[in-house]
């Protein structure tokens, strides 16, 4: 009982302090959740507030929120209406804010409407299509290795492997590296995941052979261990898909607002920053 009671007023205090959003459409079947003083409160409404809420609110189920949210709508209307019969209707103060809303809705409505069309399914697939053709897949190696303070220890430990020892077992035994315990495996990784000296040093490696010389990197001297090399794939559409859907759509904002500005008569009064001085290096 008590988990729900502070569910319920955090989830109160998010609410009453979110701003007002883009409401969806009126469903077909629009039933009143609750009436206050005769006003209905529709759960289309309802449901317009819980698309305001952070996402952790927003991903939840209506129905597991609709209690707290239609007491929320309560309160906010008996509040609206209570300030109404203050008189606040005609305060100056109200209507700026009511009118920099407005134009916040109608901005936000219109920009909306018109990306809508920008990460389509065809646009999206053209632009997987571009993605495939600049992003060709890089070769991965899978490797091991064994992380040593210095030198010498590294050397004795390529010695050993000489005698015969087990690469894992020499990792899980001798490596200071958070995968010692794990034999040293690294799994597969592409050249630009690791530090140039130890990526250089296990892409020129044939699979089954270890370095011969120890690696030096800023971690540390490294030896290392090729298991097997394969040839680089290229994500799936699905697995790309968000980021090409936000790279369509942040372009069709900005060339959206570059023609608004190209076509307006614009009179910018704010004063340029001025830069900051550039910072003084010491020789």
């Amino acid at each position: 009982m008590l988990r729900k009671t502070l569910f319920a007023a955090s989830l109160a205090s998010v609410i009453f302090a979110s701003p007002v959003m883009a409401q969806d459409a009126a469903p077909t079947e629009d039933p009143v959740l609750a009436t206050v003083n005769g006003e209905d409160i529709l759960e289309s409404e309802v449901r317009a507030t819980q698309a305001g809420l952070p996402q952790q609110y927003r991903q939840l189920p209506f129905e597991m929120l609709k209690p707290t949210l239609v007491d929320r709508e309560i309160n906010q209307r008996l509040l609206m209406m209570a300030g109404r019969d203050a008189g606040l209707a005609d305060d100056e103060e109200v209507k700026a804010r009511v009118d920099a809303l407005e134009r916040r809705v109608i901005a936000e409505t219109f920009l909306d409407r018109q990306i809508a069309t920008s990460s389509s399914e065809d646009a999206v697939k053209a632009q997987y299509e571009e993605f495939l053709k600049t992003n060709e897949p890089e070769p991965q190696v899978h490797a091991r290795h064994i992380l040593l303070e210095n030198e010498d220890d590294a050397k004795a430990i390529i010695t050993e492997l000489d005698d015969g020892a087990d690469f894992a077992e020499l990792a899980k035994e001798k490596s200071t590296g958070p995968s010692g315990p794990n034999g040293g495996d690294l799994g597969f990784f592409g050249a630009g995941d690791m530090v140039a000296p130890f990526a250089e040093a296990a892409f020129a490696m044939e699979p089954g052979t270890y370095s011969k010389e120890p690696v030096q990197t800023q971690f540390g001297w490294h030896v290392i261990k090729v298991e097997e090399k394969k040839e680089g794939t290229q994500p799936t559409l699905e697995e790309v898909r968000p980021q090409l859907v936000a790279e369509l759509t942040r372009k069709a904002i900005d060339d959206l607002v570059e023609k608004l500005r190209d076509d307006a008569d614009i009179v910018n009064n704010a004063p340029v920053p001025e830069e900051a001085p550039a910072a003084e290096t010491k020789e």
